[in-house]
């Protein structure tokens, strides 16, 4: 079948989270699997475009309200990431360094998403489904169901939204409601939630079905998204959860491009030890000591707040028997508490504030230990790839975290886990990291089990396949 996936982000081209790590994957494994995948977002001014060549594949004008623009939409032109890519450019709109963080965030990503169905419209046939991902392309189904330009063509075509985070919803006030296309205006109330237009309670509202990004997250919807859980306890009837995969042509230690020293489960201990070393020589840690990193976004959901305070609790109470290595950007007050930190605690720890591919690959190889302490976290996808290169998460149990990390004083636990985002329940996991980096051979054996756990993408693409094949 042919599925369109529309996203503000895809990686390798633009990535802010786990959202581009999804839509750069699941596409790829979904036409290795045989069928016909394509990815639309937005055309940013990033190291992708202008390292890669693109060909013209249409251009087109069109409206947002009052606001005429022209659009053009390229097409990668090696099929380089194993589906068909295509970006919609949109001249002093989509053409930014960034991808969020912009004032008029909610005109760029209603006009892409007008621009995209515009497009579609122009199609000599239709896709077998649209998939939509998050808020930034949730008003998608309501405008090919509702709106008279799309509807007759594009009304018929099943609709598929993947909530990765349902704290961002896109909100936009009724006097912005002119930016859509024209409308039955009784048909308003599906755009509607708290008195606002909602487009990922829209999304919710009128695709034909909803996914989430594990079984966990989906629970947790229905009595914590944000002041959507009476939509979500409504609408369960067609919601799944879909844990995501990883993709392990990228994250891999046996073959990491970004690695020096490639191990593998029967050579991890010493494969981790030399990357853990050139990792401690580089920030003046001590490869001793077991190392404790955190990787992600410095935002109140990942409770990057705690820290500073939980990671000098441990440093003093543990009299210096850890070490610390942080790698990520955010809220600018945590950054500065972080940052700040270096001076103050050097051997012990190290704050690397930005966002670094390579490096946070070289950290999952080399840390013992991944701390996740997130209060919201519809997924994650951090505590796979530690996983996948035999460092042991430790992680509050929520989201997909609980689906996927087994606490070690269960039946065949591999992991630790906790339940409270707050410095005494991080104080007290590092307290145990400590004691099991101790039992070397427990270690070795938490190390080997959870490298050959499967999170690979080709389970996910099953379950996604199925829910498409609902629509036959």
């Amino acid at each position: 079948m042919e599925i369109i996936h529309i996203s503000a982000e895809c990686y390798p081209v633009a990535k802010a989270g786990g959202l581009g790590d999804v839509v750069g994957a699941l596409p790829k494994y979904q036409t290795k699997g045989g069928h016909f995948a394509k990815v639309v977002m937005p055309m940013y001014e990033t190291k992708f475009l202008h390292n890669n060549e693109f060909d013209v594949d249409f251009k087109g004008s069109t409206n947002m309200g009052d606001f005429y623009f022209d659009y053009t939409i390229i097409k990668e032109r090696t099929n380089k990431l194993g589906f068909d890519l295509y970006l919609v450019d949109i001249k002093g709109l989509l053409d930014t360094e960034k991808i969020y963080g912009y004032d008029n965030d909610t005109e760029r990503f209603t006009a892409f998403q007008i621009a995209v169905l515009h497009w579609m419209n122009h199609w000599q046939h239709n896709p077998d489904v649209v998939h939509c991902h998050d808020h930034h392309t949730a008003l998608i189904p309501f405008m090919m169901q509702q709106c008279f330009a799309f509807r007759d063509k594009l009304g018929g075509v099943p609709t598929v939204l993947t909530i990765h985070n349902a704290q961002y919803q896109g909100w936009m006030g009724w006097e912005k409601n002119h930016y859509l296309p024209a409308y039955d205006s009784w048909k308003g109330g599906l755009l509607e939630w708290g008195n606002t237009i909602n487009p990922l309670a829209c999304g919710v509202k009128c695709a034909w079905k909803v996914t989430t990004v594990s079984w966990s997250y989906l629970e947790e919807l229905r009595w914590n998204s944000n002041g959507l859980e009476q939509l979500f306890e409504y609408e369960k009837g067609k919601c799944v959860g879909i844990l995501n995969g990883i993709d392990n042509e990228v994250w891999n230690p046996k073959d990491d491009t970004y690695l020096e020293h490639h191990f593998t489960s029967r050579t991890v201990a010493s494969g981790k030890q030399k990357n853990k070393e050139e990792l401690c020589e580089q920030f003046g840690l001590d490869a001793t000591k077991p190392l404790i990193v955190f990787i992600g976004r410095l935002v109140g959901e990942k409770a990057a707040d705690i820290l500073p305070e939980s990671i000098m609790a441990s440093i003093y109470a543990m009299q210096g028997s850890v070490s610390f290595l942080i790698l990520g950007s955010g809220d600018p007050h945590v950054e500065w508490q972080l940052n700040s930190m270096n001076d103050h605690f050097p051997g012990y720890y190290h704050a690397v504030i930005g966002y670094n591919e390579a490096l946070s690959h070289k950290m999952y190889a080399g840390a013992d230990f991944l701390l996740m302490p997130s209060r919201v976290e519809p997924c994650g996808l951090n505590q796979m790839y530690a996983m996948r290169y035999g460092t042991v998460p430790m992680v509050r149990s929520t989201g997909g975290l609980k689906d996927t990390v087994k606490d070690m004083g269960e039946w065949e636990g591999f992991g630790i886990r906790f339940n409270h985002a707050s410095v005494g329940d991080v104080h007290h996991s590092v307290g145990r990291a400590i004691n099991i980096y101790a039992d070397t051979r427990q270690l070795l054996w938490m190390r080997r089990y959870m490298m050959n756990i499967d999170h690979s993408w080709e389970a996910a693409v099953d379950n996604y396949i199925n829910v498409y094949n609902e629509f036959k």
